[in-house]
């Protein structure tokens, strides 16, 4: 009920911004957007929307930040259920024209349409989160080293588990969440002998809702827990809360994503049972591009965050996981080989 809530009220905000658009198009500019004040920053999410206690929120989170400094009041649109490229241009466009600026595109199956509407608005700013692939003088690729941040998900699974069998769930089964399962079994086969990984993906496109089904994740994993994992890592979006509840409910350990999950009031009930999360900074990442447009001068081009710029890391919110002296030397002895490069972790 909660997904079709979303969708509906995603529709209507749509169709709002459209209306509006539509009333105000004499004094908008096909290249320079809304042409007056700027109303703040937009996000276009991606599949999930917020409410996904992990990506999406995080950078809702980013949103809430520059509002609340910059006095904003910034707006976001979400997803709808098998929606094509030129859906997600005509929102994006609603948006450019409506005078947000920067506009940012939340996930990498945006990246089509930040590349053809950003053309059309050259004094606008665009970012994409998880993309690296546009190369244009007004975009911001908002990028990550996930891999890192898993490889110490991966230290902290091997160094947890008494079974000797972890688990990994991945949502969709594309090139950037196999960053985060190369990193995990990395990060547990350096720490310890004879772990064995067993890895998922729930769908092979997002369209199918690997990224969106919670029922599909507590299968998932469900599944991996029959099969004798004792820690399951999740790197599914919204589908990670099913990979969460399973965990809960068989007493076993649950790596989170993205955001710090065991802060997340949706899963306050199973937060007993997430024992850390593998987060990236998207809210500083979504934060910093709304500043610099604000401070005159917009970033642009590649703009990756990793574990030495702060912008991807381990939370330390669950007591277990922060008194546990053995594992937190492991992790640091584990971070300090990334950052000196003595540690090169895989991405694939």
């Amino acid at each position: 009920m909660r997904r079709v809530s979303r969708i509906a009220v995603a529709g209507v905000a749509t169709a709002a911004l459209a209306v509006t658009v539509s009333a105000c198009g004499s004094s908008s500019s096909e290249s320079t957007g809304g042409g007056g004040k700027n109303l703040g920053l937009a996000l276009a999410y991606d599949v999930g929307g917020k409410g996904d206690q992990s990506f999406n929120d995080a950078a809702s989170a980013g949103l809430e930040r520059a509002d609340k400094e910059f006095g904003y009041k910034s707006t976001s649109v979400e997803p709808q259920d098998g929606e094509s490229d030129a859906d997600k241009v005509q929102r994006l466009e609603t948006l450019a024209k409506q005078g947000y600026n920067p506009v940012i595109g939340v996930g990498f199956s945006y990246a089509p349409a930040v590349k053809e509407v950003a053309a059309k608005y050259p004094k606008v700013t665009f970012g994409i989160v998880d993309d690296d692939t546009i190369k244009a003088p007004n975009v911001a690729d908002l990028v990550f080293h996930e891999e890192q941040a898993s490889y110490l998900a991966g230290v902290a699974a091997a160094k947890t588990t008494k079974s000797n069998t972890v688990g990994f769930v991945g949502g969709v089964d594309v090139p950037l969440i196999h960053k985060f399962e190369a990193g995990f079994k990395q990060g547990v086969a350096d720490t310890k002998k004879g772990v064995t990984v067993k890895s998922q993906y729930l769908t092979e496109t997002a369209a199918e809702g690997g990224f969106s089904s919670p029922d599909k994740g507590e299968n998932a994993a469900s599944g991996q827990i029959d099969a004798g994992a004792d820690v399951v890592y999740a790197a599914a979006g919204l589908s990670g809360q099913g990979v969460i509840k399973a965990a809960a409910a068989h007493k076993i350990w649950a790596i989170g994503v993205d955001s710090d999950q065991y802060k997340q009031d949706a899963l306050a009930k199973y937060k007993a049972s997430i024992l850390t999360s593998a987060m990236k900074d998207v809210q500083g990442a979504v934060f910093n591009l709304a500043k610099s447009v604000k401070d005159g001068k917009p970033q642009t081009g590649e703009v990756r965050a990793s574990l030495t710029t702060g912008g991807v890391s381990l939370s330390d919110s669950n007591p277990v996981f922060k008194n546990n002296a053995d594992l937190q030397a492991a992790l640091k002895k584990a971070e300090d080989g990334i950052k000196n490069g003595s540690i090169k972790v895989k991405t694939s």
